[in-house]
């Protein structure tokens, strides 16, 4: 079921699951891996080892143990995203896990289920998202960067390396 658009390029090891859809020009190169259900616009670039839909970490406490919940939802990245080697994206426990147009996301980032990153944003290595994360357009994030649950970013921002985001930020701030 999976949907592979015109001028694409797999290289060895990539993977591509179950009802995923790439756009035209898209690269997956070595060990890249689409869990089922993921969607990529055109123009797409996955670097080695980067993992796009797997589960996100969410687990209720009951009765003395942790107990999986479901993550049933997907991941988008849309046209002209680039995504560096060994990041990972995690599905939407519902609904999708966004990435914006013109994106760009360096090695060893992680973003959390559900949550939508917006246009032309770049984020340095070891920059992670927390689940349900929002942000606008336009906004840099620095390297070893981290953002709590159910924040919002505004855009046009800028974050220093390992600055740590844990409320609701306004647009066109500078945070260190």
């Amino acid at each position: 079921g999976a949907r592979v658009g015109a001028t694409c390029e797999l290289f060895s090891g990539a993977v591509v699951g179950d009802d995923c859809v790439l756009g035209e020009q898209c690269v997956l190169h070595p060990h890249a891996v689409l869990y089922p259900n993921c969607t990529l616009g055109n123009r797409v670039v996955l670097h080695a080892g980067a993992v796009m839909g797997a589960d996100g970490f969410g687990y209720r406490y009951r009765e003395g143990r942790y107990h999986k919940i479901p993550q049933l939802g997907s991941v988008t990245i849309c046209d002209d995203v680039e995504i560096g080697a060994c990041t990972t994206i995690d599905r939407g426990m519902i609904g999708p896990t966004v990435i914006g147009e013109g994106t760009k996301l360096d090695n060893l980032v992680m973003i959390g289920h559900n949550c939508e990153i917006g246009r032309h944003c770049v984020m340095a290595a070891q920059a992670g998202f927390a689940g349900s994360v929002t942000t606008e357009d336009n906004i840099r994030f620095g390297g070893q960067m981290g953002v709590s649950d159910h924040v919002h970013i505004g855009g046009d921002s800028s974050f220093g390396a390992r600055s740590g985001v844990h409320k609701d930020t306004a647009p066109g701030g500078i945070y260190l």
